[in-house]
């Protein structure tokens, strides 16, 4: 029998989560717990550590006052809640809900056309490896699984005829679909976006050195107690002591895409990323990471890196100036960019 908390944690994240996304792919050390522990006469660290986005978020600042850094969590935490709202395509009442129910938006919210002009840019410079149509994909997979069946052919090639971006039409402030049998996720991407604007409330209200973690999307400003770099390691998806990779941050952004927290088979073959040409989810990764200087670049380029598979992958961020990214493979090998730095 579940005990009270259990039971209300399980109803908080069914209705917060944006696609369930709470894998804790990265990690920081020292773990982050509740607290304010004193340094030395002027400045303390300070941690919170709430739910919401359907996983756990932690927000841990360096400064001189405790209750104004407390105070400052707060109204970070009122931004996560009212972005995430407004971005959960299973709020009913939310744009995006509305957008896939009826195949049109219309004034949309400047978030929501931020976030979906930045999508559409994605899915073109990633010729087609991040596309936020893949939502019916998704549900076919989710809900067939559930009832016990894998997909059939017939199924997936049916879904992929209502599938991609450049069927969105955007235009004037306005979003809608070419065919009425679309629908969008922008869980590929929010949760970043999201991390962001919550690290811009911290930095407004006087936080120059700070970390935010929700489940594995870290955004780090500043540094960290006693002047020393934000440390960042990357966790083992087998769940095991070790850790692949550790890095020192200042200012930037880190994020990893994995197939190994949310996937509908036992066999981990069928999983929340899918290639939006093939219909089926890429096997060759089993997590990939990107560290960049935005938690939402991070998040769209971490899924697209993964849909291309290491080789292209780690060819296609070596061509970018602004970007670095580790990949573990599914045999066990590891992948690093150019310029990926280890602490």
């Amino acid at each position: 029998m579940m005990t009270t908390n259990q039971q209300n944690r399980r109803s908080f994240l069914k209705k917060s989560a944006l696609l369930g996304l709470g894998a804790t792919a990265a990690t920081v050390l020292p773990a982050i717990s509740a607290e304010a522990l004193w340094f030395n006469k002027k400045e303390y660290k300070v941690s919170t550590t709430k739910l919401g986005m359907g996983t756990y978020i932690s927000m841990t600042a360096i400064h001189s006052s405790k209750d104004e850094a407390q105070e400052a969590f707060g109204l970070a935490f009122n931004e996560i809640d009212r972005l995430s709202n407004l971005l959960s395509r299973y709020d009913e009442s939310s744009p995006i809900a509305v957008l896939n129910r009826t195949g049109s938006l219309q004034d949309a919210p400047l978030e929501v056309l931020e976030l979906v002009g930045r999508s559409l840019a994605y899915h073109k410079q990633t010729s087609g490896a991040f596309d936020i149509t893949v939502a019916p994909l998704i549900d076919l997979y989710k809900n067939s699984f559930a009832a016990g069946a894998k997909p059939t052919e017939t199924e997936v090639q049916a879904t992929l005829k209502r599938i991609g971006a450049e069927q969105i039409i955007f235009t004037d402030g306005n979003i809608s679909f070419a065919r009425d049998d679309m629908g969008i996720t922008l869980d590929g991407i929010a949760k970043g976006y999201i991390v962001d604007k919550a690290s811009e409330v911290l930095s407004a209200n006087g936080l120059g050195n700070h970390l935010i973690n929700a489940g594995g999307d870290i955004r780090t400003v500043g540094l960290a107690a006693n002047s020393k770099p934000w440390t960042v390691a990357i966790q083992d998806p087998a769940k095991g002591k070790d850790y692949p990779n550790v890095i020192e941050m200042h200012n930037g952004a880190i994020a990893t895409s994995g197939n190994y927290e949310i996937f509908y088979d036992n066999e981990k073959m069928f999983h929340h990323i899918i290639n939006a040409k093939t219909g089926v989810s890429p096997t060759l990764s089993t997590s990939v990471t990107i560290r960049t200087a935005t938690v939402m670049d991070a998040d769209a380029l971490s899924t697209a890196v993964f849909v291309m598979q290491p080789t292209n992958g780690l060819s296609y961020i070596n061509k970018r100036t602004d970007s670095e990214c580790f990949i573990l493979g599914k045999d066990g090998s590891s992948h690093r960019s150019t310029g990926w730095s280890i602490a």
